[in-house]
């Protein structure tokens, strides 16, 4: 069993090829020794967008969301979200998945990094006691980029989305969909054909930023203070 980033990358690559959804370059070979290790993918030839471009990448994602391969929230394997490690452990809840393997851990990663305060500490521990009352189960665990933002998508020769840089788990969709629109940068056609292939449910909205908590307190922890604001306004949103 490889060990190591780009293995994980490999099998987050693997997991997300499929027909239905965006194309993803292919893994060919991993291999680590220590503290060395390569990752050798498929080239992809890049190109100009598609003039359905944003139409087909919103369904495609939707198709690949609706595939139903895993009964439970986690993955085979942890990973990484950027340089920082994610865990996955599987889950039979949604809401225990993503209060204990994303917000405790990147909030317990923030205290040992010196970034937490303490006046919005205790305030995002009683937030994961009770997310069960904000994130409902959906309807199955949905197979996730995990880091979908407008740097980790490539236009392939054919005009079309190519997904790379994942940080796979299976998880509810809305974490995905709420990802895209952290940093913006996706057409509002993209949202359309989404819905229209497999619409979001009801009070997406309002859950958004919660879900999107996770992304700021990761960025937090790897790039400082700048983000301290932005955690601290969600946080206290929710409290």
């Amino acid at each position: 069993r490889y060990t190591g980033l780009f293995a994980a990358e490999a099998a987050g690559l693997r997991a997300l090829r499929s027909e239905e959804g965006p194309r993803v370059p292919e893994p060919y070979a991993e291999w680590v020794e220590r503290d060395r290790q390569f990752l050798l993918l498929e080239f992809i030839e890049s190109g100009r967008k598609a003039e359905d471009f944003w139409e087909d990448f919103g369904r495609r994602l939707a198709r690949l969301h609706a595939r139903k391969t895993a009964n439970r929230f986690g993955f085979e394997r942890d990973n990484h979200i950027g340089a920082s490690p994610q865990h996955n452990a599987w889950e039979e809840s949604w809401p225990r998945f993503f209060a204990t393997q994303r917000l405790g851990f990147q909030l317990e990663l923030a205290r040992k990094n010196g970034y937490a305060r303490a006046h919005w500490f205790a305030s995002l521990e009683g937030l994961i006691e009770r997310i069960a009352d904000l994130l409902p189960e959906p309807e199955h665990p949905s197979l996730l980029h995990g880091d979908l933002w407008g740097g980790n998508f490539m236009v392939g020769s054919d005009g079309h989305a190519v997904l790379i840089d994942p940080a796979v788990y299976y998880g509810d969709r809305e974490a995905d969909i709420a990802m895209t629109e952290l940093f913006g940068g996706f057409a509002s056609r993209f949202y359309d054909a989404y819905n229209m292939e497999r619409p979001l449910s009801p009070g997406y909205a309002g859950r958004r930023e919660l879900l999107n908590l996770y992304h700021l307190l990761n960025h937090l922890n790897l790039f400082g203070g700048s983000y301290a604001a932005s955690v601290e306004s969600i946080v206290f949103r929710y409290s």
